[in-house]
């Protein structure tokens, strides 16, 4: 097939590449012209503007975004004055599922399609495989199909799950039609939800594993320092790179984001070149909202992502406040901190 893709960032450039060595022919476009040219040199037909981009591509259009999901409206704002009836467009970022119907109605009305790919694989999808979760018109959606199989890891990526031998579908190949517009973003606004407790977990894990010598070290003995009762107990030196790689091997907490922890630990043992400042770029945030809405549980996915707050020194003000409650009424002086 012919696809257009606009945003050349860490997914969408490496994406171009992997449909290009699949067979299909892609144009791009990047407010980067670097970016442009970069893939242009490697097989793709580069577009300097996006009137240029979309003339380039023949009808009916398949164009894929890969852009912030803050400039996503924007970018559909100009596409949709360029592209004619029956053309399609896939936005493969993380959109808020609440966005997809909104935006798959405005260009209904002009005659356009519009198709939501909550998209999993990061910079490691070019060798692996990008698992996409779709969602949209079934018409259009069966009409991308070879670039969603092209994307997709398939199904020789993984072993079978036991009793899927007369199961049908392309769930097995990494790609799924999950219904209607928003579908596929909201199955990954959940995955993103998850993937904050998975992370979260194995932060807390093995931090608890880092100090498990904290009873070697010397320890305060006053009234704002809780006494260690058995420092005995607590004289591990555990080595973080040996036991996540352990871990990789017939453990039932084995992952690939622990393998990527692996990779971290063995690199860089004590993760000096991080300060330990956690983003959210709204998925979380967007599943415990689905999740209150629901009236459903979700409070590990809830508190990964208050902890992500933590991370970037927005509880700081709460902890001010702790710190003068108990000054006020027992006189505490706060201790130094000791990094």
């Amino acid at each position: 097939m012919q696809l257009g893709m606009i945003g050349l960032g860490r997914m969408g450039a490496n994406m171009v590449r992997r449909l290009m060595r699949g067979g299909h022919e892609c144009i791009v476009y990047d407010r980067s012209a670097e970016a442009v040219s970069t893939l242009a040199g490697e097989g793709a037909i580069g577009a300097g503007s996006l009137e240029e981009f979309v003339n380039k591509i023949q009808r009916p259009r398949a164009v894929w975004i890969m852009v912030p999901a803050a400039v996503v409206d924007s970018t559909l704002n100009e596409l949709g004055a360029l592209l004619t009836a029956d053309d399609i467009i896939i936005d493969g970022g993380n959109s808020y599922y609440v966005d997809d119907i909104r935006r798959a109605g405005e260009l209904k009305s002009k005659g356009l399609h519009y198709v939501d790919v909550g998209t999993s694989g990061g910079v490691w999808g070019m060798e692996r495989g990008y698992c996409q979760m779709i969602g949209g018109e079934t018409a259009a959606v069966a009409q991308l199909d070879p670039i969603f199989k092209t994307l997709a890891p398939g199904r020789e990526a993984i072993s079978r799950t036991p009793g899927r031998d007369d199961v049908t579908g392309t769930a097995e190949e990494g790609y799924l039609h999950c219904g209607p517009s928003g579908a596929g973003h909201f199955v990954k606004m959940v995955h993103n939800g998850i993937e904050y407790g998975l992370m979260a977990a194995y932060a807390e894990g093995l931090n608890i594993l880092h100090h498990a010598n904290v009873g070697k070290g010397d320890h305060a003995s006053d009234a704002e320092t809780t006494p260690l009762r058995h420092p005995e107990h607590f004289r591990y030196d555990f080595n973080l790179a040996d036991i996540t790689e352990l871990w990789r091997r017939g453990s039932v907490v084995a992952s690939w984001l622990l393998d990527l922890t692996a990779i971290s630990l063995l690199e860089q043992p004590d993760l000096a070149k991080f300060s330990g400042r956690v983003s959210d770029s709204g998925e979380g945030r967007w599943t415990i909202n689905a999740a209150i809405d629901e009236g459903t549980p979700a409070p590990v996915l809830s508190a990964a992502l208050y902890q992500r707050f933590a991370s970037r020194g927005e509880d700081e003000f709460a902890r001010k406040i702790l710190s003068a409650m108990r000054f006020q009424f027992g006189g505490h002086v706060e201790k130094p901190h000791t990094g």
